[in-house]
């Protein structure tokens, strides 16, 4: 087989998502890694005023593309901006471009997502659903198409109106039933349409747990949002965070972004190599830590604690203690004890003080997460991953090292 490299030398990409959390990872990575390749292009639509062109410029002009930028000066000639909405009829794609894409894909990574958890079913279904619908119509007309990759969406077969919002909003409890929220729910019924209607398409799915902060790449520690763990660690290490509702026996399945992405674009490679011996064929990928690295929430408890104590952040709210219980009753007592009577304090001084009162409005949004993540913090699975090893396997000594697919021992190994 040809190494990664080598595959997708010459070939045209197509990435939706590109200015997401994992989008902009896989962008980078993937012309970094393959210089050869021939063009990226990126279905964004306007937003604030700006171009998809504006967008996707300053976005390569941050400090995750700085590595690429000194490797391959000219690498932004390769990234084509293509204005797009996935909500709207046809991909709100003009004739021109549409002919451009089927004529020319080769590769198609579709990364878009609403990624927050309890989205209104409605709005989640618009995205993660009738999004991928409308984005294998397009894949089966793309005439050089050897490889079609879906992460981390959601899928409904839906293709009728939707009830009004308050109806909708009544019954999600019942359509979801024991799903924590919208979002895994809308990610499983994703999952069935692609099984329904990739038809003869060569598909794979990628799966990651909770992605996280980079491991090595393209620099140690890389994240552009707060969203999930990260925001409770920040808050943990300012002090604000002292309690939370979690197992200490939990596996806490964190798995760094650039492991998720090299996972997506080796996967990519396998099955657009097989496109000739494998039709219709779909592999599963769960890029997950738990089966291999298990690192556990009393661990992370312990970690963060240890953390920040040692390299404590500036302007700290409080000495970092943050205290993991497993018992509702328990944590709410401490959330009351801990969270809101400071907070409630502190906004008093502030007030007094001729200031505007900020800390209640930060420990509701934190309790929001805290409630989203609860759910995960409590529970345990494990994934089966032999289609991770497998593709490890199928890999060049080279390409191994430059597209690790496990992630790191866990911190305390």
């Amino acid at each position: 087989m040809l190494t990664i490299p080598e595959y997708y030398a010459g070939k045209n990409v197509l990435i939706t998502g590109a200015t997401g959390f994992m989008g902009k990872v896989l962008l980078e990575k993937l012309l970094r890694s393959c210089p050869g390749v021939k063009a990226v292009y990126v279905m964004v639509r306007s937003k604030a005023g700006q171009s998809p062109k504006a967008r996707i410029t300053d976005m390569i002009n941050c400090k995750l593309f700085e590595r690429l930028q000194e490797e391959q000066p000219n690498f932004a000639e390769k990234v084509i901006a293509v204005n797009s909405d996935l909500t709207q009829p046809e991909l709100d794609l003009s004739k021109e471009d549409q002919s451009i894409l089927t004529e020319n894909i080769h590769v198609v990574f579709h990364c878009a997502a609403t990624v927050r958890f309890n989205e209104p079913l409605k709005d989640a279904m618009q995205l993660n659903v009738l999004a991928i619908q409308k984005m294998l119509a397009l894949a089966h007309r793309m005439k050089c198409l050897q490889i079609f990759v879906h992460i981390s969406t959601a899928y409904a077969n839906c293709d009728r109106d939707w009830m009004d919002d308050e109806l909708v909003s009544a019954l999600t409890p019942m359509l979801i039933r024991e799903r924590p929220n919208t979002y895994t729910y809308t990610k499983a019924l994703a999952e069935y349409l692609v099984q329904q209607e990739s038809g003869d398409l060569n598909v794979a799915i990628i799966r990651p747990s909770i992605v996280g902060a980079s491991w090595k790449e393209p620099f140690p520690g890389w994240i552009d949002n707060f969203n999930g763990p990260s925001g409770i660690f920040i808050a943990a290490g300012k002090g604000i965070l002292r309690t939370m509702r979690a197992s200490n026996d939990a596996v806490a399945d964190l798995v760094p972004v650039d492991v998720v992405i090299n996972t997506t674009l080796a996967a990519a490679w396998y099955s657009g190599s097989q496109t000739l011996n494998r039709p219709g064929n779909i592999l599963v990928y769960n890029c997950t830590t738990g089966g291999i690295n298990p690192f556990h929430w009393g661990e992370v408890e312990y970690c963060i604690n240890m953390t920040f104590k040692t390299n404590p952040l500036e302007q700290a709210f409080r000495r970092p203690n943050v205290n993991l219980r497993s018992n509702p009753f328990t944590n709410q007592y401490w959330t009351t004890v801990s969270h809101t009577l400071p907070a409630l304090l502190y906004d008093g001084y502030l007030v007094l003080t001729g200031h505007k009162p900020r800390m209640m409005k930060t420990i509701t949004r934190l309790h929001k997460t805290m409630m989203v993540l609860e759910y995960f913090t409590s529970h345990s699975w494990v994934w089966n991953t032999d289609n991770i090893a497998m593709l490890m396997a199928q890999m060049s000594p080279e390409d191994k090292k430059v597209n690790r697919c496990f992630p790191a021992p866990s911190p305390t190994q």
